[in-house]
C-alpha cells in the first residue's frame, strides 16, 4: 500500500474526529447558554414572587419593580457587589422598602435575601432567595422547610432592643434551628444589619439616591 493510500484514511477520519468536536463543543455550549437563561429567569421569578409576599401589590400605587436604587455596600452585600432596593409608594409616600442582603457567613457560604421593611422600621418580613445549606438542617430558614423566617415579622430595632438581635445561644432573643446555629446565626446578624441600614439611610432610598460606599460615607460625616 502507498503512502498516499494510507494518509487519505488518516486524514479522513482526522477531519471526522475535528468535526465531531467541534459539533460537541457547540452543543455543550448551546446547552449551557440555554441552561442559563433558564435558570436567571427561574431566579427573577422567585424574586418577583417574593416581592410581593413582603409587600403585598394593594398596599402600594407605584409600580415597585421599577421604582429602585442600586445600592453598593459591603454593609448589606459582603461580598461587594450591587444590587437593588425596591421602593413602595402610595400616594407619593413611602410606605416600604426592600432591601437586598448577602451574607458569606453561611454554614456552606454564601446566603441571598430580601428584607422588607415599612416606613416606621417594622419588618415587613424576610424572604431567602438562594443559599446551599445543609438539607434537613440549614435549609429550614427556607418557608417551604418551617416557618422559622416568619418570626422576624413585625420585629424591629427596639423590638427586640438592638442587644437582642442574636440567636437565643448567643444570648439573644431569636430560636436557633434544631442541630444548626451558624445559619440562623447569620439570618439574624444579616437581619439586623438590613435594619440599621434601613435607619440610617432611609432618607437617601426615598429620593432615589445612589447608595455607593462614597456615598454612604458622605451621609456619615
Amino acid at each position: 500500500m502507498s503512502n498516499e493510500q494510507l494518509i487519505k484514511p488518516i486524514s479522513r477520519n482526522g477531519f471526522l474526529l475535528g468535526l465531531f468536536a467541534i459539533v460537541t463543543t457547540g452543543l455543550v455550549v448551546l446547552t449551557f447558554t440555554v441552561s442559563e437563561d433558564r435558570i436567571i429567569e427561574q431566579q427573577r421569578r422567585v424574586k418577583e414572587k417574593a416581592l410581593f409576599e413582603l409587600i403585598p401589590e394593594q398596599a402600594m400605587d407605584n409600580i415597585l419593580l421599577e421604582d429602585t436604587v442600586p445600592i453598593s455596600s459591603k454593609e448589606l452585600l459582603a461580598d461587594g457587589s450591587t444590587d437593588l432596593a425596591y421602593i413602595a409608594r402610595k400616594n407619593g409616600e413611602v410606605v416600604g422598602i426592600i432591601l437586598p442582603v448577602l451574607s458569606t457567613e453561611g454554614y456552606n457560604g454564601k446566603i441571598s435575601l430580601i428584607v422588607g421593611i415599612h416606613q416606621d422600621g417594622r419588618l415587613a418580613g424576610v424572604r431567602i432567595l438562594s443559599h446551599r445549606e445543609t438539607p434537613g438542617l440549614g435549609d429550614k430558614i427556607d418557608l417551604n422547610k418551617s416557618d422559622w423566617l416568619l418570626g422576624f415579622d413585625g420585629k424591629s430595632l427596639q423590638l427586640p432592643p438592638l442587644d437582642g438581635w442574636h440567636v437565643k445561644k448567643d444570648g439573644g432573643e431569636f430560636d436557633q434551628l434544631t442541630g444548626a446555629t451558624i445559619t440562623p446565626r447569620a439570618i439574624v446578624k444579616a437581619v439586623r444589619k438590613a435594619l440599621i441600614y434601613f435607619s440610617e439611610h432611609k432618607e437617601l432610598l426615598a429620593t432615589k439616591t445612589v447608595l455607593t460606599p462614597t456615598t454612604t460615607e458622605q451621609a456619615g460625616d
